[in-house]
């Protein structure tokens, strides 16, 4: 690991293991300060408490390697101990179901990012997968406005391309595409064309850099490729817009990632296969291997800090503060 890299505080907007005690010390070799972790995909809200309930129990039981992040201090705080703060957070708002009070009850319970919609059309918007995409709902407009008022931040990085722009225009706080990548580096329905991004940074959002192979064009990218998919996005919406969000996900069966691109929707049974993660970033403890892309590419050291989590930390710190809350 870099002198470098061990001084940074250093966040992954999301990633979504199979949580242990060693994929917790993988977050720490990575130096990793904070992780945004799925508690939910097509869960309902009695299946995301329980999901809830587990991390609090791993809260307690490997309180030497996590700690529950609230606000933005809880990052900044376990840099210093030397520890992992865990934003919770739901890929759907399938926790929410149809009741708009949920929302403050999960965010009371350290929910703090709530994804509009994963691939499909729902109660609140249409997802990047759906053939027509209707926009934002009226019940979207009442979730988007309540998760702004209790510092909940709104995630569009599986929401389809009108139901963004409507829910950047909608959101009074900046929103976050967690993680993707511009469509111009992959064409895929997951990543995110100019005018999204561009709306996203006007109204002061944050992009997070996905390393999924099938969002960089499979298992064998190099480091190089990513680096200056990186330098150009920030030559295009600017560098305090970007960072991390690599979608990590380990230790999860191929039956697991069928369930999570078809849930209970359907009755397709197309086998579903986990692609291989690029050889430089294989785990979270290869996190220092982007510190080092990005240093030999030619970044400035200001620029690979807000990079690699200080874009982060700042949006966080915002984006948890309750709205009217002052600094």
């Amino acid at each position: 690991m870099s002198t470098l890299h061990e001084r940074l505080v250093v966040v992954d907007a999301l990633q979504s293991s199979d949580w242990n005690r060693a994929r917790f010390q993988e977050l720490r070799a990575g130096g990793l300060s904070a992780v945004h972790v799925t508690v939910a995909f097509w869960e309902d809200a009695r299946a995301t408490l329980s999901a809830i309930g587990r991390w609090h129990r791993w809260f307690r039981a490997h309180a030497d390697l996590i700690v529950p992040c609230l606000d933005g201090a809880d990052i900044a705080a376990a840099a210093r101990a030397g520890r992992t703060a865990i934003i919770l957070g739901a890929q759907n708002a399938s926790p929410f179901e149809d009741d708009l009070a949920l929302v403050e009850v999960f965010h009371r319970l350290g929910l703090r990012v709530a994804q509009l919609t994963y691939n499909n059309q729902s109660l609140v918007g249409a997802g990047c997968y759906e053939a027509a995409d209707g926009g934002l709902t009226r019940f979207g407009r009442e979730v988007i406005a309540e998760m702004n008022r209790l510092g909940m931040v709104v995630d569009l990085s599986h929401v389809g391309e009108r139901t963004s722009l409507d829910a950047i225009a909608a959101s009074v706080r900046p929103v976050a595409i967690t993680h993707a990548n511009p469509a111009w580096f992959h064409a895929v329905a997951r990543n995110k064309s100019d005018a999204v991004l561009k709306a996203l940074v006007v109204r002061g959002g944050m992009l997070g850099f996905s390393l999924y192979p099938l969002h960089v064009g499979g298992s064998d990218v190099t480091l190089e490729a990513v680096i200056a998919m990186i330098a150009r996005t920030a030559d295009q919406i600017g560098i305090d817009h970007l960072g991390f969000g690599t979608d990590m996900c380990l230790g999860r069966s191929d039956a697991y990632l069928g369930w999570m691109r078809s849930g209970r929707w359907t009755f397709d049974e197309t086998p579903a296969c986990w692609p291989v993660y690029p050889s430089w970033y294989a785990s979270p403890a290869d996190f220092p291997n982007l510190t080092e892309g990005l240093l030999r590419a030619g970044f400035a050291e200001a620029d690979v800090a807000a990079l690699m989590g200080g874009n982060w930390l700042r949006f966080f710190t915002e984006g948890f503060r309750p709205q009217g809350a002052g600094t």
